[in-house]
């Protein structure tokens, strides 16, 4: 028996987080995956997996193989991809980490559009919005709304991003007028405790120098879309994404306050690790989202 047939065995077990699981996942006997970790232990000369009757762990020899092992595998995998990229369509499964504020927005329809063009590819994907470790928690990419800054990873930019201060025109006329951040101080705030300052906003001053506000207000939420449902409905001044902002900005239902004093350095990212062979998989469904992104840019100027 080969050494990558084991090795799969062991990986299977490990991700399936038993070897029943594992078993009902591949389709193979929990017997023949016990006897492959096994022959691979003993190839090895090391334990992996600590086992009792209930429950299974990882040695530390274990754990150090596991993190090498798969991603020896990921790497045979993605090479077979390129290989048979120009013969065959793309298949298999890519697991995604993407923030809830991306997968919830029209944004969304993005990663739904790719799969409508290319069916024999499956997506898992994880919403939620903390960055996960992608090698760790075994994600192949992860969609990221933030400021580029260096990871060791390799990103590609998807599309520019920013946010809006709006309010309701109602909001204005009464608290107004609303012409410098700093007269958030005597205003009501919805505050999105997405974002990294909470009760403090920041904004940026024609100097480049930074302006720090402290903010309060009658809801805190940790969602842009209920955010913006209080914003609408006159609760006071809020922060959102502009993909999520755009349509009530441009009914007049809200309005923009602060934009030259608003920052400008973030982006929508497809963030993945550094491989030396990417899968073709990988690489169609990044260079997809950015071709929608392009031609969602566009559409207004077209219409």
């Amino acid at each position: 028996m080969d050494t990558l047939t084991r090795m799969r065995a062991f990986i299977d077990v490990v991700e399936a987080e038993g070897f029943s699981a594992a078993a009902r996942r591949t389709g193979r006997s929990k017997a023949l995956l016990s006897k492959y970790v096994r022959e691979l232990e003993d190839d090895l000369g090391a334990l992996l997996l600590n086992r009792t009757t209930r429950q299974f762990s990882l040695t530390e020899a274990g754990h150090t193989y596991y993190r090498t092992a798969a991603d020896i595998l990921k790497e045979i995998d993605s090479l077979a991809d390129l290989v048979r990229e120009n013969n065959t369509d793309l298949k298999g499964k890519l697991r995604i980490s993407a923030p809830r504020t991306f997968i919830d927005a029209d944004v969304g329809q993005s990663m739904i559009d790719f799969v409508k063009a290319h069916p024999d590819v499956s997506l898992e994907i994880v919403a939620e919005d903390r960055f996960v470790d992608l090698i760790e928690e075994n994600f192949d990419l992860a969609i990221r709304i933030t400021k580029l800054e260096d990871s060791g990873m390799i990103a590609k930019k998807l599309s520019d991003f920013r946010v809006y201060a709006v309010a309701t025109p109602e909001v204005v006329a009464k608290y107004g007028p609303l012409d410098h951040p700093q007269t958030l101080n005597r205003t009501p705030f919805i505050i999105d405790t997405n974002s990294r300052w909470h009760n403090n906003m920041r904004f940026v001053d024609s100097d480049g120098s930074m302006i720090s506000v402290a903010v309060s207000g009658p809801i805190e939420v940790n969602s842009p879309q209920a955010t913006l449902r209080a914003a609408r409905a006159g609760l006071g001044v809020a922060i959102i994404p502009d993909f999520i902002a755009a349509a009530s900005i441009q009914s007049g239902e809200l309005v923009m306050l602060f934009d030259e004093y608003i920052i400008k350095d973030r982006g929508i990212y497809a963030v993945y690790p550094h491989r030396r062979y990417l899968p073709a998989k990988v690489r169609s469904f990044v260079d997809f989202l950015a071709q929608w992104f392009r031609k969602q840019q566009q559409a207004p100027a077209e219409s």
